[in-house]
């Protein structure tokens, strides 16, 4: 996360991590392009729900549709009919650069001379604001916030003999995280960093393909992955099919393990792998590295499921809900009174006496961030007649901000980060506490390299994004970065 990035309004809790956002896009030979792309953003309307939006293209003219809140709230069939074409992408959005404003909901469109221009972004640059600071210098106009139409219009003033020259362009002056669809007269594209930090999957659908974040967008729409796109990939979908270049010599890859750990919907695929059964795997390990002398495992829902899952059946300890969760107070725009404010994780999730009562508990979780949820957790469970609580987490500490598009936290804010694991345990009131050790989780992982463990290690797959951070820093207070 930048330290412009804004905290999420409805993050009233503090405590959780978010995904910047999910892309999708699709060439269909029917021009049903806009109600594909509806269902599958739906689908992933985990990684963001404050805005959503759509573009399509019927060979001449584009046509946009997008708002403020869920997709289900956005859309209807009304403003789905007027987006014609063959040709769409899609975008859900979390902010990590740019406010919560319509005028930052993605995706972003232009008119060019070689007819219309739209994409949809998900990660962050880090040399975001010097690239800014060139396009205002050059008497380009912005007028949002966000790093994403930093991009757009740098791939409107690139010039080249196709496309993918322009896109290559672009990759070559862009750093850090993205995964992009980009919408043409004539085509989708689907663009993946040379690290390969966020997911970008190739599926095929009846009579045409489609690209989106994860797998489980295309299981909405009736189709099947058929490629994970690697890094520096850029992949067009059209008429013609399917076409892969090297847009960008790929660098060492850094995938991000949240979205191993937390991210990714669990029925998706990642690196070949269902992402439920490898976080069975990380609680599996968690269970060796920490035992405990337990009765029930209890998960905090939903997040952290399938890794209590998993450390229940490596202990042999019983698996029991005891936390019902309300799936829907995360994503309402209203905010809560200062006497709602007190009741707090209360207003999130109610406890299971009945399942509680006398039980020495292993409450499992995905992650601590800033340790705001977690204390009011392990008292609720005492409330409710928990006679132990000992909490296990399902990754390492988190140290260490994310540059690469996590909405996580600055330094100082990450508990971890200051605090002693006795420390941290005393904060929060459990009984005892443990996470997943760095080897451990990439022994769960079943890998030993791969994957950006930044926010653990500090040890970031750039050679340094402070030069930028600072840099940024000043012109946020110059006022070049709006809102």
């Amino acid at each position: 996360m930048f330290p412009y990035a804004e905290l999420h309004e409805n993050d009233w809790s503090g405590d959780e991590l978010h995904e910047e956002c999910g892309v999708f896009g699709v060439y269909s030979p029917k021009p049903d392009a806009a109600r594909l792309a509806y269902f599958a953003i739906y689908a992933l309307q985990h990684r963001g729900q404050e805005g959503a939006g759509i573009v399509t293209c019927d060979g001449h003219t584009a046509h946009v549709h997008k708002g403020m809140g869920l997709v289900s709230q956005v859309f209807n069939e009304e403003n789905l009919s007027y987006l014609l074409g063959h040709l769409a992408i899609g975008h859900t959005r979390y902010s990590t650069t740019g406010s919560v404003k319509l005028r930052n909901t993605q995706p972003y469109i232009l008119e060019t001379l070689d007819g219309p221009l739209a994409i949809g972004h998900n990660g962050n640059l880090i040399n975001a604001p010097q690239l800014r600071r060139e396009l205002l210098e050059d008497g380009v106009g912005l007028s949002t916030s966000t790093d994403s139409e930093v991009i757009i219009h740098l791939l409107a003033r690139f010039r080249g003999a196709n496309w993918f020259e322009r896109i290559g362009q672009l990759m070559a002056k862009a750093e850090g995280a993205y995964t992009l669809t980009i919408l043409t007269k004539d085509a989708v594209y689907g663009v993946r960093d040379p690290w390969g930090l966020r997911p970008l999957v190739l599926g095929e659908l009846e009579g045409g393909y489609a690209l989106a974040s994860e797998s489980c967008a295309f299981s909405a729409i009736g189709g099947r992955t058929i490629y994970e796109v690697q890094p520096g990939e850029i992949v067009r979908l059209d008429k013609n099919g399917y076409k892969i270049v090297q847009g960008a010599e790929p660098q060492k890859l850094a995938f991000c393990t949240f979205e191993q750990i937390y991210f990714a919907r669990p029925d998706s695929v990642l690196g070949g792998k269902q992402v439920h059964t490898v976080r069975q795997a990380l609680g599996r390990q968690l269970a060796r590295e920490a035992p405990a002398d337990a009765d029930i495992v209890v998960p905090v829902p939903d997040s952290g499921t399938p890794h209590a899952i998993g450390y229940a059946a490596q202990s042999g300890i019983t698996y029991s809900e005891g936390l019902i969760k309300n799936r829907y107070i995360g994503r309402t725009f209203i905010q809560p009174t200062d006497q709602l404010r007190k009741v707090g994780v209360a207003m999130k999730f109610n406890p299971l006496p009945d399942n509680l009562a006398g039980k020495r508990i292993v409450l499992v979780d995905d992650s601590i961030v800033r340790g705001n949820t977690s204390g009011p957790l392990v008292q609720l469970l005492r409330n409710a007649g928990a006679a132990e609580v000992h909490l296990r987490v399902a990754c390492p500490p988190i140290r260490f901000p994310c540059f690469m598009g996590v909405d996580m936290a600055s330094q100082s804010e990450l508990i971890a980060a200051h605090k002693s694991l006795d420390e941290i345990c005393e904060h929060i009131g459990a009984d005892s506490l443990a996470y997943l050790s760095i080897t451990g989780l990439m022994n769960a992982l079943q890998a030993e390299s791969g994957y950006c463990n930044a926010c653990f290690t500090g040890d970031y797959p750039f050679n340094s994004p402070i030069p930028y951070i600072e840099l940024q820093q000043k012109e946020k207070f110059a006022g070049v970065w709006g809102d």
